[in-house]
Order: structure tokens, then C-alpha cells, then sequence
């Protein structure tokens, strides 16, 4: 249908769904139930859907309409999920910004997105006010008010004076919902377009399929929010299945054992690098036993952190596997299946994961089980496609397959093992060799706490193996220590795999989703060598 002058107009769907309604229906079903915990603040579901619509009127009163893109500048706090849970009531899309960025990168995102209307918690104006203001873009503020004579419009103050919409605004299945920025490791970063189907039922099925989250749970949220694992698996995923969130505003390992055991939390999401600072944090009186079930993603999880964590606190973890592009979660060790150390699990219901030949590019070609190949996703949590993007979207989605530029391995009963990046490949001599594969090792020497291996340059034998190690407390990083561990490593693996250096830090850089980030390593290496 057109308008009189040829601009399209909106045809209402008849087929609806908002990713909303993962807390509407809560809030419908149990509204005396703790939705969200964060310090001394509790709210009700009933509580907090009533918030929410009222933040939802205060932005439609703002001149946001369904459709347009409102960006949110916050931590791990209730107001973040008042904002998040209002746009999407409102219609409107959400561009969630890391609160790592530097103001010039999140207002490229603000930018790139054609953000409307920034929504910054009080705690983050500087970064949200600059931002905004390189991009020429509106600022509201959420959260308790702070003084000042540049303080923005409040956008709790309007919703507390509202009335709150009635309910959550039409949205189409393939409707855009949020729209997650990649880390950029080959440049600018992309934004992943999710619609409503991908995040409703990536959180439906991780909640009934994959984690048997049950109503009685308490959920630790100490993911970040803004990223795509905090909202599926914590955010998303607690409200599917009408449990309560218990909130971190920012990580500290002694804090979240702190709140695991005041709150007798059951269920822990987790990056690598969390579970191994609350190891390296924890005391002799820390206890755990609440603890149902962790689930680990974002990065490969070595087993021996795994094994580790499991014999002290006796707590099963489930590693999984995913991408922003994949809302996240592809696969993951669910009890239907059994959890094997050292995989990432099956697919989830309704998602095919296999495993196709790297180098072709313009097909997909699938391989047998036991073959290293590209691990390739399709199913209804592939996302619709970057934004304003053709041709990067047209290279990731092939034959109706994503390509995730993962290599991996399914052995003969399904199971998933992610091998490595396929850009994170070093070429040796001609030798394929996979970072993970050394790292898994490497992380087993008594002295070593983290590590990361990256290739360097190497004019003789094209790359050279290079372990970046942080050592365990009490250990004196000097070239003796260096030289052991290479010494232990050559008698541990094959001769063309070992590190033939070793480069000491006191921490690993981590991206916001926690991910190291070995690009910025091999930067930083080549500039000092």
C-alpha cells in the first residue's frame, strides 16, 4: 500500500509479537513475584511493569513513535531494565552502548544506528552527555537526579507523573527489537540487527530447552547488560521463565560471592574471566552449595578452570556457545544431552549448528562429524542482517546458513567443540595450530593464572607461537619462569605447537563483553619488541 505521494506506508501485522511481553506476561501471571534486585531495592513484577509502562508514555510524550532507535547509556541497575523494557514497549528499537567506549566510539554508534534519543543513567553522563552531544543527538537522563546546571531532562521524573500506557505497542515478528554493535575486531563495528522473534524465543527455549530455569530461581546478573549474553541469558531469559534477577551493578569477584551466598543464588552466568577472579578470590568460608547450575559463554572456557571450579564449589558449569548475531546462544551442554567437559553441547530446539568447509565462500558445504571446518547456524535466532550493511550481510548469510568465522568440530553424538576463531589462526612453518588448543594446555602449569596466544610475525617461519601469561600470585615473572614454562609446554605437545615466547602481564585486555582482546596484544607486543 502507498500513500498519495509513493511513501510506503505501515501495514499493521496480523501476526504479532514484542519482546516485551517476556515481562507483560510475568508481571499478568505473579505480580506479587521479585522480578529485580539490586541492593536494598526490590521490585515486583506487578511493580515493575507499571514502571515500565509509565516510562514507555513519558518517551511516546518525547516524540519516540514504533520504529525509531533509542540508545541506553547504563550499568546494571533497575533502571537500565525500566528503559530497556519501555522502548520496546513503546515500539521503538533498542541500541544498547558499552560503557567502556570512549565518547568518540559511542557516539559512532549513536551515529551509525540513527539513534533518536539517548537515555543515560545519572551515574553515566559524561559519557552519555558527550556522546550525544558529538552526535548531535538528545539526552535524557534515568535514574536519581544529580545536581548541576547542564543536567538533563529527567526521564523518571516524567514517568513518574504519567500514565503509563496500557500495554506494549503492535510489533511484527521480524520487527527489529535491538540492535547489538560487534566488537569491531576488523574494523568499525556492525550493528547486528535482532528482531523480536530471535530474542523472545532464544529466551524462551534457553529458559524451558537448554537451563531448566524454574520460577523459584535466583539469577545473578553480573554480565553487563548492554551485551547480548547479559540480556538473552540473564535479563531476558530470568523474566521468561519468572524468576528474580539479582542485580551487579559491575563485576568484583568478591561481591559476587558476596551476593551468592546472602541470596542463595542457584543460577550464575558467566564469562571465563569471572569464574576465574572468584576462584582466585574466594575464601576458605565461602560457600556456594545454592548453586544449581553456571553457564559459561562469550569466550572458550579451558577445562581446567572448569574442573577447578567444580571441585571447589561443587557447582556444575555448562559452557556454551554463541554471537551477538545469533541472539546469542547456538548451543550449549543442556541436561537432556549430559555435559561433556570441553565442548560447547548440542543446539538449541529449533537451531541446526554444523560444520562447512572454510574456504569456500560463496556456498556452504557441509563436512562430516570429526572434520574441522566453519561452524555454520540457522534456525529462527539468526539475525536479520547488519545494519545499512549489504554486503557484509550477504558474506555472513550464505545458502541460509551464518557464517560465524569460528572453526570447530562435531564428534559422532553431536556434541560441539569450538577449535579456535579462524582469524585467530597461526600458520607455522605451514602448520595450522588453534591458540585454544595451547591455551587449554597452558593454563595447566602451576604458574600460570590466564593466558592468551596469539601468532607474531616471524620472517623465517611466516608466524611464531607467542603465550602472553599472567602469572598466579606469588610467582616472579622473570625470564627463568618464562623459560620453564616454555620448557614444560614443548614436553606436552608437539614440536611445532609449544610457545617459543612468553610474554608476562598483570592482566589479560578485555573487550566489554570480556573477551580478550588479541588484536590489542599484538599490538602492543610489536610496539615494545
Amino acid at each position: 500500500m502507498v500513500n498519495d505521494d509513493e511513501s510506503p506506508e505501515r501495514v499493521e501485522p496480523h501476526t504479532t509479537l514484542s519482546l516485551a511481553s517476556v515481562l507483560a506476561e510475568p508481571a499478568r501471571l505473579r505480580p506479587a513475584h521479585p522480578a529485580v534486585v539490586e541492593g536494598e531495592q526490590r521490585v515486583t513484577y506487578g511493580e515493575l511493569w507499571e514502571q515500565v509502562r509509565a516510562h514507555a508514555a513519558a518517551l511516546r510524550a518525547r516524540g519516540i513513535e514504533p520504529g525509531d532507535r533509542v540508545a541506553i547509556v547504563a550499568p546494571n541497575v533497575i533502571d537500565f531494565v525500566r528503559a530497556y523494557y519501555a522502548v520496546l514497549t513503546a515500539g521503538a528499537v533498542v541500541v544498547p552502548v558499552p560503557l567502556l567506549l570512549v565518547p568518540d566510539e559511542a557516539a559512532y554508534l549513536l551515529r551509525n544506528s540513527g539513534a533518536k534519543l539517548v537515555v543515560g543513567h545519572t551515574s553515566q553522563l559524561a559519557l552519555a552527555a558527550e556522546s550525544a552531544r558529538r552526535a548531535g543527538i538528545p539526552l535524557v537522563s534515568i535514574g536519581p537526579s544529580v545536581p548541576g546546571p547542564e543536567t538533563p531532562d529527567s526521564l523518571s521524573e516524567a514517568a513518574a507523573a504519567a500514565e503509563p500506557e496500557r500495554s506494549f505497542a503492535t510489533r511484527a515478528p521480524d520487527d527489529p527489537a535491538v540492535i547489538f554493535y560487534t566488537s569491531g575486531t576488523t574494523g568499525r563495528p556492525k550493528g547486528a540487527v535482532l528482531t523480536h522473534l530471535n530474542l523472545v524465543l532464544n529466551a524462551t527455549v534457553n529458559a524451558f530447552d537448554a537451563n531448566d530455569t524454574r520460577r523459584e530461581d535466583l539469577v545473578l546478573g553480573c554480565l553487563p547488560l548492554f551485551h547480548v549474553f547479559g540480556q538473552t541469558v540473564s535479563l531476558n531469559t530470568t523474566f521468561r521463565a519468572g524468576a528474580t534477577l539479582v542485580l551487579q551493578p559491575k563485576f568484583d569477584p568478591a561481591e559476587a560471592l558476596r551476593l551468592i551466598r546472602d541470596h542463595r543464588i542457584t543460577q550464575l552466568n558467566g564469562v571465563p574471566t569471572m569464574y576465574i577472579r572468584m576462584l582466585e578470590a574466594a575464601g576458605d568460608d565461602d560457600d556456594l552449595s545454592s548453586l544449581r547450575m553456571c553457564v559459561s559463554g562469550g569466550a572458550a572456557l579451558p577445562v581446567a578452570v572448569l574442573e577447578r571450579f567444580q571441585r571447589r564449589f561443587g557447582a556444575p558449569i555448562h559452557e556454551g556457545y554463541g554471537l551477538s548475531e545469533t541472539s546469542p546462544t547456538a548451543t550449549v551442554n543442556q541436561p537432556a544431552f549430559g555435559p561433556r567437559a570441553g565442548t560447547v553441547g548440542h543446539a538449541l530446539w529449533g537451531i541446526d549448528v554444523e560444520i562447512a568447509e572454510p574456504s569456500v565462500e560463496d556456498r556452504i558445504e557441509l563436512l562430516p562429524a570429526g572434520e574441522t571446518g566453519e561452524v555454520v547456524v540457522r534456525g529462527h535466532n539468526v539475525f536479520a542482517g547488519y545494519l545499512d550493511d549489504p554486503e557484509a550481510t550477504s558474506a555472513a548469510l550464505v545458502d541460509g546458513w551464518f557464517r560465524t568465522g569460528d572453526m570447530g568440530v562435531k564428534d559422532a553424538e553431536g556434541y560441539l567443540s569450538i577449535v579456535d576463531r579462524k582469524k585467530d589462526l597461526i600458520i607455522r612453518n605451514g602448520y595450522n595450530i588453534y591458540p585454544r588448543e595451547v591455551e587449554e594446555l597452558l593454563i595447566r602449569h602451576p604458574a600460570v593464572a590466564q593466558c592468551a596466544v596469539i601468532g607474531l610475525p616471524d620472517p623465517g617461519r611466516g608466524e611464531e607461537v607467542c603465550a602472553v601469561v599472567v602469572p598466579e600470585r606469588g610467582e616472579d615473572p622473570d625470564e627463568a619462569l618464562g623459560k620453564a614454562i616454555i620448557a614444560w609446554a614443548a614436553e606436552q605437545t608437539a614440536h611445532h605447537k609449544y610457545p617459543r615466547r612468553v610474554v608476562f602481564v598483570d592482566e589479560l585486555p578485555l573487550g566489554p563483553s570480556h573477551k580478550v582482546l588479541k588484536r590489542e596484544l599484538r599490538s602492543r607486543i610489536a610496539e615494545s619488541s
